[in-house]
């Protein structure tokens, strides 16, 4: 998607069950739509699964099988962000996780697989602070001082990869190493 302020990106992250998209499911989805004038739009959404979340998942992110009861079902989530991502470049922090597990629901469907282009923030970090020793999401924000309000919940992470996003293309010289 192109707008008069040139490219539209979409930074997104996932919540999950567990680390295989083969097997595991998704349970939150978060997103930002932005371009170079700042944040477009938002979109978050828990989803709805017929089984006890793994503790550790609960452990790690807070999300609960009580937040999930009433949350819309796997289907309309992915509809929402086909349309919420339509025409954009998705960016995401260790992409091809994230990636993995949106088309393989899709699939599941029968729906088509996104076909976006997308953007690794975690490669785009390891080109642009090559001498980092590491480069997870939270180590990055907070080098670069972005306030982290949710660690692992699926908008804030969007959210925080968007601006590492903007950090890394804009500025290459504000991370604290």
């Amino acid at each position: 998607m192109i707008n008069e302020n040139g490219a539209v990106f979409c930074a997104f992250d996932t919540e999950t069950t567990g680390l295989s998209y083969k097997k595991d499911k998704i349970i939150e989805l978060g997103a930002v739509r932005f371009d170079k004038s700042g944040v477009l739009a938002t979109y978050n959404s828990f989803v709805h699964v017929d089984f006890p979340l793994p503790p550790i998942i609960t452990q790690i992110t807070h999300i609960t099988d009580q937040m999930l009861l009433d949350a819309p079902t796997i289907q309309k989530v992915m509809a929402d962000f086909e349309e919420f991502s339509k025409g954009c470049v998705l960016v995401a922090h260790n992409a091809q996780f994230d990636w993995n597990f949106v088309n393989a629901e899709r699939t599941a469907l029968g729906m088509k697989e996104l076909k976006n282009k997308a953007i690794d923030t975690l490669d785009l970090a390891r080109w642009a602070y090559p001498v980092n020793k590491k480069y997870s999401l939270q180590y990055l924000a907070a080098g670069m001082k972005i306030d982290v309000q949710a660690a692992h919940r699926a908008y804030d992470d969007a959210r925080v990869c968007m601006e590492v996003f903007l950090c890394a293309v804009c500025d290459t010289d504000s991370i604290q190493k």
